[in-house]
């Protein structure tokens, strides 16, 4: 590296060495000074003169060397006194490069540095993160015999502390300390180190060391409760940094801003914003840190109502704003996915002249990924290439953080081709554990399924291993619930126990018991329940709605008697799945006496998912009118949600004339989709009203909206196979379709009729059957029984909700099998079982 063109004063190149150097280069140059003799120095002044181009460091010079009364020693302390002024300049101008040069220039010309000289040489080689020029710098301090001078050892240690050699400034504070020479300043030093690194306890038990001292010159200052304070912020030890806070006022340490500053981070990160704010208030002097720490504290914590009264309020009174302000607020909105806030606040801080560093594009990033504002992400992933990504010198650590944020935003916009492309283009050594997540997350939460596990599988085989977090372990469980994938599901469950992450991970433990409800073992769900150590509401919603989904509502309002007994807060969410348990077991006065007390009883004010849960309950009761009735006295206007439920309990009950009014509202909400079209058809055919099938049919069509498959994958011993209607593409398809036949023809004579009326053609009887026999679920389920061992439970999923005629031809089936059938569809659990089902009708 050549000496820079900023060098104070401009010596000439040709005396300079290279920077930096190896070993070698180093000895040669302390090695090398010229043989200048006392009576020489003038020539050399005369040449450092020439080279100065500004008249006052030209002065200072003059005035250093050339006093009136200065004798031949005092003349040499002088000139190392303006060598020393020289390095300390570049130093505090951040010319960092210079600073050795000048130190090399200082001794090839003979002049002997002092203990002034070393603690600035060993700060620019500590913010340049030279290790290899600071221990050479070292060992010309061991043989200067300056090693027991307690500045250049404090410099030594906050230089190794800066080059990240823990072991090594552990060794120099050591020396210090046995000698009896530590100050303050090394004490502040070594912990200054400590917390660069992350080493929040050591910082902890160092603090607690100086102050056992008892030596009355170690007492801590200012300096030192800022390193401090936010070892307390990590390990959340709000308590002890109360003391800290005690011992300040004491002191009255408690006037620094910078003292103060640290004690408001450390109450907001420790999530007393009552006591931050507290503080924050009485401070006399406060700056941008102040009010940030702040900012960021509501921000993190979701009171961001408070967040953006601060950020208010630093606009009014005129605070300059920096980037930390700008991405507080802008992670406010998108913690909240409130997106397109989140945006606009970005383009005020682009208008306001800031510039977004990392953290703000993740945070924006995160906006877009929240609202599926995909364009927006494209606009901020160009920002990020033009204003990062491209740029030399870059952090790569940084650049993976941007690249992690632009595969979530792209996976969350559905756009999975382009996030799988952005993965692809990291080397594989390169991938952290936040990778691997946000990209398996993508594909269980917005893709297929079954490609998140095999990304997770992946992940387990790479060389380059990076061992799973408990968030990658949840977005793989997420996967299992969605393809009801009870047997991957239970081996990530053996290992989250092997590694321990169930203990002290309450999502996880969230995450288990959804995968076993949604994968149809709910006592599975229970014991991993039972066995938590910590729970949350989401854990006893989660239970709930397993149970809910299984058609065990009284279970499941037991589970809510007892959340209300432990003193968790009850809200709308909960009440969603109280209803919902309460409709999928047939439980109408209890689910009417919840609905109608849960305003006055809980202070929960019904929203129109509320409503629509009622509506649904009623329907599959069969109460349509009433539902109806319950739909015109809605206080707010009834959204979609309202009338699909409706429509789908028309169609259980052949309402064919509500059926079309719930239609025709749904048009005007411009909410058709597939499903309202394939329910009026069903409708239709079911009334055997063959023109509206044939004119539904066509809207469809016209309206480009094309029905969902019907597919049933069912678990076999080996692996998980898919069946679509009339398939026949399976090996074993011949002995599928003759066990069948030969099943359907046994439960005949036990009093089965098909129901043709599922058929949804307008063919005769006789084909109506034979089309009824191909439907996807009786395939899974005569697979099933071919592959499986007596006894063992049959697990079928389907993508649509079950055939009427299926149902009750399992339900037949499950008679004369020694097999339970566990059927999932997409409303709920059937377990069909010596011909009986779980749903008792209500499906």
């Amino acid at each position: 590296m050549l000496v820079p063109s900023s060098l104070p004063p401009k010596l000439s190149e040709t005396t300079l060495l290279h920077f930096p150097f190896k070993s070698t280069c180093f000895l040669a140059f302390f090695s090398s000074s010229t043989s200048l003799l006392r009576a020489s120095v003038p020539s050399s002044f005369a040449h450092l003169l020439r080279q100065c181009k500004s008249c006052i460091k030209a002065k200072l010079i003059v005035t250093g060397v050339f006093s009136a009364s200065a004798d031949p020693t005092t003349w040499s302390s002088q000139v190392v006194f303006w060598w020393n002024n020289l390095i300390k300049r570049s130093v505090i101008l951040r010319h960092h490069v210079t600073a050795p040069a000048l130190f090399r220039e200082m001794l090839r010309l003979n002049w002997n540095p002092d203990g002034y000289t070393y603690p600035y040489v060993l700060k620019a080689c500590g913010e340049l993160q030279s290790l290899l020029c600071g221990e050479s710098v070292h060992a010309l301090i061991l043989t200067s015999g300056l090693d027991s001078n307690v500045f250049v050892c404090n410099g030594l240690i906050a230089m190794y502390g800066k080059c990240g050699m823990l072991g090594h400034a552990r060794q120099v504070f050591g020396e210090t300390v046995v000698r009896g020479i530590a100050d303050v300043i090394s004490w502040n030093s070594m912990a200054a180190a400590y917390v660069q690194k992350d080493e929040d306890r050591k910082v902890l038990n160092l603090f607690d060391s100086m102050v056992s001292s008892n030596n009355f010159e170690l007492r801590p200052d200012a300096v030192s409760l800022v390193n401090v304070l936010p070892a307390c912020a990590s390990f959340g030890a709000w308590k002890r940094g109360k003391q800290l806070h005690g011992y300040a006022i004491r002191r009255c340490l408690y006037e620094d801003v910078f003292v103060g500053n640290a004690i408001v981070d450390m109450y907001a990160k420790c999530k007393r914003l009552d006591d931050a704010n507290k503080v924050f208030e009485r401070m006399e002097v406060k700056d941008v840190v102040s009010w940030n720490a702040l900012v960021t504290g509501y921000s993190q914590i979701g009171q961001f109502d408070e967040a953006l009264g601060l950020f208010k309020r630093m606009r009014e009174e005129k605070i300059e704003l920096n980037v930390v302000t700008w991405s507080a607020v802008i992670a406010g909105y998108a913690q909240r996915d409130l997106g397109y806030e989140a945006l606009d606040v970005f383009k005020e801080m682009m208008l306001s002249g800031a510039e977004p560093n990392v953290i703000t594009l993740v945070s924006v990033l995160s906006g877009c990924a929240a609202i599926g504002a995909l364009l927006q992400g494209k606009e901020t992933h160009c920002y990020a290439i033009k204003r990062m990504l491209s740029l030399e010198g870059r952090n790569p650590e940084e650049d993976l953080m941007v690249i992690n944020a632009l595969i979530d935003m792209y996976a969350k916009c559905k756009e999975l081709k382009i996030a799988q492309t952005m993965f692809d283009s990291i080397d594989r050594r390169d991938r952290n554990v936040v990778t691997w997540t946000v990209m398996i997350g993508g594909y269980a939460q917005h893709g297929d399924a079954n490609d998140a596990l095999e990304l997770f599988s992946a992940m387990l085989k790479d060389e380059y291993f990076v061992i799973p977090n408990a968030y990658t372990i949840s977005c793989a469980l997420v996967a299992c619930a969605r393809l009801s994938s009870l047997k991957i599901g239970r081996q990530i469950h053996a290992y989250v126990l092997r590694q321990g992450y169930e203990p002290t991970m309450v999502f996880v433990a969230n995450c288990l018991i959804d995968m076993y409800a949604k994968s149809g073992d709910a006592d599975a769900a229970r014991i991993v329940f039972d066995n938590m150590s910590q729970r949350n509401t989401v854990s006893w919603t989660s239970l709930m709605t397993g149970y809910g989904m299984h058609g065990r509502g009284a279970e499941a309002l037991q589970i809510f008697d007892e959340m209300r007994g432990a003193g968790f807060p009850i809200d709308g969410v909960t009440f969603l799945v109280v209803l919902y348990a309460c409709s999928h077991s047939g439980m109408v006065d209890q689910g009417m006496n919840y609905f109608n007390n849960m305003k006055g009883d809980f202070g929960v004010v019904p929203g129109a998912e509320h409503y629509a849960c009622i509506v649904d309950l009623l329907g599959r009761a069969g109460q349509l009118d009433e539902a109806m009735k319950l739909i015109e006295d809605i206080p707010m206007e009834p959204t979609s949600v309202v009338w699909v439920a409706l429509l789908s309990a028309c169609r259980v009950h052949k309402n064919v004339d509500l059926a079309e009014h719930a239609a025709a509202k749904l048009s005007e909400l411009e909410s058709d989709n597939d499903g309202t079209y394939t329910l009026m058809s069903n409708i239709y055919a079911n009334a055997r009203r063959w023109k509206d099938v044939a004119r539904v049919r066509s809207l469809m069509k016209h309206s480009g909206i094309r029905k969902r498959p019907g597919c049933s994958w069912v678990q076999g011993k080996k692996e998980t196979v898919t069946f679509f209607v009339g398939d026949r593409s399976h090996p074993m398809s011949e002995k599928i379709y003759n066990l069948l036949e030969d099943l359907i023809h046994r439960i005949k004579a036990m009093g089965y009729i098909p129901e043709t009326s599922f058929a949804l053609h307008d063919v005769d009887d006789e084909e109506k059957g034979d089309l009824l026999v191909e439907h996807s679920e009786k395939l899974a389920l005569a697979y099933g029984i071919l592959t499986s061992a007596p006894g063992v439970p049959i697990r079928i999923t389907k993508n649509l909700r079950v055939c009427g005629d299926c149902h009750t031809a399992m339900t037949y089936i499950s008679k004369i099998i020694e097999h339970e059938i566990i059927l999932r569809d997409s409303s709920r659990f059937h377990h069909i079982k010596n011909g009986s089902c779980s749903c008792r009708g209500f499906w």
